[in-house]
């Protein structure tokens, strides 16, 4: 049984989440479908790249995730299937999957009519490009037979932190749930610039002089989150709402 995940910006007020996996069961019955989150801020690629990064190594080899955050959709822009250490990533030609397509990866466009639904819309290509592309590959199309390879996928730029003689430079990508706001700056890019050495850690009025391990230990926490990338919170609050901190907000680390 084949795993598919979906990742949206879809929300749940609508049918929209919903008639992707009917058309997923209708041409792949037996398939296991797995949400990831609906709740992508609309629009925002670059918070679903990051989100992609964070989970698609924790399921089996083989499974197959959709990612539909789709501005451009009824554009120009392309329907791919990326192949990437044995899985499978289905969605727009957007950037959204820009932090997997480091290394070696297989890139097709989703070309082939026969793998879509017979009429598309120019608004809703989750369910007619590929909701139908991810249920053909779990049944057992090869991802080459959708279409042509594409060697020049859309990479957005800026993704990562600034290196900088006394400082490393980030952003806020992401807030999440509990007010957390999580940045771009991951625990190896924080190690290969402070190589043990002392720093501070800035964002908005507050200052950091070292790295929290969880939560609980002060009431405003800097740690590394479970996806490994730097965060700010507040404990049993919300750092976010707290400080006016919002995505898009410099974070600056500097050598002492």
């Amino acid at each position: 049984m084949k795993a598919i995940t979906l990742l949206t910006d879809f929300g749940l007020k609508d049918a929209y989440v919903g008639t992707m996996k009917g058309v997923i069961l209708s041409i792949a019955p037996n398939t296991y479908i797995v949400d990831i989150t609906h709740e992508i801020s609309p629009q925002d690629i670059v918070e679903a790249a990051f989100t992609i990064e964070g989970y698609y190594r924790f399921f089996p080899k083989g499974t197959i995730h959709i990612a539909v955050v789709d501005p451009n959709v009824g554009s120009e822009r392309l329907p791919i299937v990326v192949c990437k250490d044995g899985y499978i990533f289905v969605g727009p030609d957007n950037g959204i999957f820009s932090l997997i397509l480091k290394g070696e990866r297989d890139v097709y466009i989703i070309e082939n009519s026969h793998f879509m639904l017979r009429e598309i819309s120019n608004t809703f290509h989750g369910r007619d490009v590929f909701s139908p592309a991810a249920a053909y590959i779990a049944s057992g199309v090869p991802p080459s037979r959708l279409g042509p390879s594409l060697n020049d996928p859309v990479i957005l730029k800026d993704l990562h932190p600034e290196f900088k003689e006394t400082s490393l430079i980030g952003r806020i990508v992401k807030i999440d749930r509990y007010g957390n706001a999580v940045t771009n700056i991951g625990y190896h890019d924080f190690n290969r610039f402070v190589q043990g050495r002392g720093f501070t850690v800035r964002i908005g009025d507050m200052v950091f002089p070292n790295i929290n391990r969880s939560y609980y230990e002060n009431e405003f926490v800097c740690l590394f989150g479970s996806s490994n990338y730097l965060e700010f919170g507040r404990y049993m609050g919300n750092f976010s709402e707290t400080k006016n901190i919002k995505k898009g907000d410099q974070v600056t680390i500097e050598l002492k």
